[in-house]
């Protein structure tokens, strides 16, 4: 995923309201930036830190910067939680994750399960639909990576209905997209969530498969790279 326009780099002077955040620019510039990330985004928000903006060329925004990624520890960390969705797309269109390559068909945002919408639904030549739910990643602790970051009724739900799949003859996957790439192991983060951490063993269980990937982040592109790993017996 190239971005269309250079990043500005500039240093957080304070995140607040959940989705503002203050910015000064290298240039000196202040600004404040739409933040696309509802979460807790623990070690991405001290004050002083490196950041990265991106800039909209549509002239009826009311924020026309978006925070996109911020350095921490000598990386590239991206926060934008909309990222994922089209690094998977894009991931799957060039068979780039070879769990899923071969279907003839990928549609984005269906119906499904209670009052739900999949990330991605997935046809090949057989009648058994692919399920494919996408989670963003950002959160290191030491030398792994874990989601969620905060409390996720909605990630629960999606756990339990990716389930209800299975158990109907489909196949089902979640995609945990890490936007960095300093980190080796991932984790469910049963302190922070238990309650999705228990519906994610359930769902394992239940033949619900996880994927983990790591990304290459830079200012001028984030793309998908590599497989992490996740023992699911030893994380939840």
């Amino acid at each position: 995923m190239i971005f269309p326009t250079p990043l500005l780099r500039g240093h957080l002077i304070k995140r607040y309201k959940r989705f503002l955040a203050d910015i000064e620019l290298e240039d000196g510039t202040f600004i404040t930036a739409h933040c696309p990330n509802s979460g807790a985004m623990q070690g991405l928000t001290d004050p002083g830190i490196p950041v990265w903006v991106s800039i909209s060329s549509n002239p009826s925004r009311k924020l026309p910067y978006t925070w996109e990624m911020a350095e921490v520890e000598e990386t590239y960390v991206g926060m934008n939680t909309s990222n994922p969705n089209h690094l998977v797309e894009e991931a799957l269109k060039m068979d780039v994750i070879k769990e899923l390559q071969g279907y003839q068909t990928l549609r984005r945002e269906v119906p499904y399960g209670r009052n739900s919408r999949i990330d991605f639904l997935l046809e090949g030549m057989s009648r058994t639909l692919t399920y494919v739910e996408v989670k963003n990643v950002h959160l290191k602790r030491g030398q792994k990576v874990a989601f969620p970051s905060s409390v996720t009724a909605r990630g629960a739900k999606h756990m339990r209905e990716l389930a209800d799949m299975v158990h109907q003859g489909h196949q089902a996957y979640v995609i945990y997209i890490v936007q960095r790439n300093d980190c080796d192991e991932f984790e469910i983060a049963s302190d922070i969530d238990p309650i999705y951490a228990e519906e994610s063993l359930k769902a394992f269980k239940n033949g619900v498969k996880p994927l983990v990937y790591a990304c290459e982040v830079a200012p001028n592109a984030i793309t998908i790279t590599h497989r992490i790993n996740f023992n699911t017996s030893n994380n939840v």
